[in-house]
């Protein structure tokens, strides 16, 4: 079945002719560069948006597979960050997000002669809260994985199957994501965030996530963990060392939010 869908990818890309894909390294972005380049080879192009919301670590990992892959890459530095209505933090910030990327990638598209805009919303995506999908319909971006009707499922099964190392990745949505809906983004917040999740990620964890709330005399940190890796947290006794290790990142309070970790 995902096979199927595969070949139907292949068929939908490679009536494209030519193709602009929006990478951010992650598991959809990855497996659609990947099969892009298959079938277009010199003419599709990854273009990865860099800004204040993408970790480093995130950032080498993606030029990494983008290198050893083969597939070629560019990096554009966006600015979501100069404009309020993404800054102010609402509900559709992902809008203002997308809109400046496709704002970006449109006249690299032009001048490259690349007939198609796409980027990695998937099928299971259909009925989330998703604002950035509406810029990429006023943009016109396809959203190929989706057409071939490829689910989250399917991809990662795929992933593998191609040995792409992001099959089993967990998701990572931009640090932006980190802070509750209403409190601003801001540039130093997600400098924290980032450094306290490096504290986890260098402990051995892979599913994670700190989330940066404003409080009365300084910042909360409140720490997600997969199911498993709580269990490990705790049986190790790791919460007084990783905290005194965030709080250099300028928390003042963290917390493991026992709920664990959520998208």
């Amino acid at each position: 079945m995902a096979k199927d869908k595969l070949n139907l990818l292949r068929d939908i890309l490679r009536g494209y002719e030519s193709c602009l894909v929006a990478y951010s390294g992650g598991v959809d972005s990855v497996l659609l560069a990947h099969v892009a380049h298959e079938v277009l080879a010199g003419r599709m192009l990854a273009v990865l948006a860099d800004s204040p919301s993408l970790p480093r670590r995130e950032l080498a990992e993606a030029r990494e597979i983008a290198e050893a892959h083969g597939f070629p890459l560019r990096i554009v530095h966006t600015r979501e960050f100069a404009n309020p209505d993404y800054t102010e933090n609402p509900v559709n910030r992902c809008y203002y997000c997308k809109h400046e990327l496709f704002t970006r990638l449109e006249p690299i598209a032009l001048e490259g002669g690349f007939a198609v805009l796409a980027y990695g919303e998937n099928a299971s995506d259909i009925g989330d809260h998703r604002p950035g999908a509406e810029a990429a319909k006023q943009f016109e971006v396809r959203a190929p994985l989706k057409e071939a009707g490829l689910a989250k499922g399917d991809i990662r099964a795929l992933s593998d199957a191609l040995g792409l190392p992001t099959a089993d990745k967990p998701q990572m949505p931009c640090l932006s994501s980190r802070i509750p809906y209403g409190q601003a983004v801001t540039p130093e917040k997600l400098a924290m965030v980032e450094q306290a999740e490096g504290v986890l990620r260098d402990a051995g964890f892979r599913e994670v996530r700190v989330r940066h709330h404003d409080q009365p005399g300084g910042a909360l940190a409140r720490l997600e963990l997969g199911q498993a890796e709580i269990k490990r947290f705790v049986a190790e006794g790791m919460m007084e060392t990783v905290s005194l290790q965030i709080r250099e990142a300028g928390f003042t309070d963290v917390i493991l939010d026992t709920k664990g970790y959520r998208r």
